[in-house]
C-alpha cells in the first residue's frame, strides 16, 4: 500500500468517526425539534427539524474534519462557501426525498433520515476530499506538528 493510499484510508476513517459524532448531533437535534418542539407540526415541523439538524451537523462535521481529517489551512470562508454549495444541492434534494418517502409513501422518518445520512456521508467525503480541500491537504499546524514528529522519529530510529 502506498503512503498516499494509506493517508487516504486514515482520512476516510477519521471522516467516518467525525461523521458518526455529527450524526449524533443530527439525530439528537432532529429528535428534540421533531418530537418535543414541533409535535404534530405536520410537514413544516418535519422539514424544519430536518434542515436545522442538518445545518448543525454540517457545522460540527466541517469544523472537525477541516482541522483533523484534512488538516487544511485553507481559507475558512472559501471552504465553507464550497461546502454551502454542496448543501445548496444536497439539502433540497434530500428534503424532497424525505418528503416523497415519508409523507407520500409512508416510510418511517427515522429510516429515511438514516438513509440520507449514509448518502450524505459518502458524497460529502468525496466532495470535501477532491473539491474543498484538494489543494490544501496537510497544510495546517496539526499537519506540520505531525510531520516534525515523524521526522524526529525517523532520526531516532536511524543507526548511529
Amino acid at each position: 500500500m502506498t503512503a498516499e493510499r494509506k493517508k487516504d484510508l486514515i482520512r476516510a476513517l477519521k471522516f467516518f468517526l467525525f461523521s458518526v459524532s455529527a450524526g449524533v448531533v443530527q439525530i439528537a437535534s432532529f429528535t428534540l425539534l421533531n418530537e418535543v418542539i414541533f409535535v404534530d407540526g405536520g410537514a413544516f415541523g418535519y422539514w424544519f427539524s430536518y434542515l436545522v439538524a442538518l445545518i448543525l451537523s454540517v457545522i460540527w462535521n466541517f469544523t472537525f474534519n477541516r482541522r483533523f481529517t484534512f488538516k487544511s489551512a485553507a481559507n475558512v470562508p472559501i471552504a465553507m462557501l464550497l461546502v454551502f454549495a454542496f448543501y445548496a444541492v444536497f439539502a433540497p434534494l434530500s428534503t424532497l426525498l424525505e418528503w416523497w418517502l415519508c409523507d407520500l409513501n409512508g416510510w418511517n422518518e427515522y429510516l429515511v433520515l438514516a438513509m440520507n445520512m449514509v448518502l450524505n456521508f459518502v458524497t460529502e467525503f468525496l466532495y470535501q476530499r477532491y473539491v474543498v480541500f484538494r489543494k490544501s491537504l496537510d497544510t495546517n499546524a496539526v499537519a506540520e506538528k505531525d510531520k516534525a514528529k515523524a521526522e524526529h522519529a525517523s532520526e531516532d530510529s536511524e543507526p548511529k
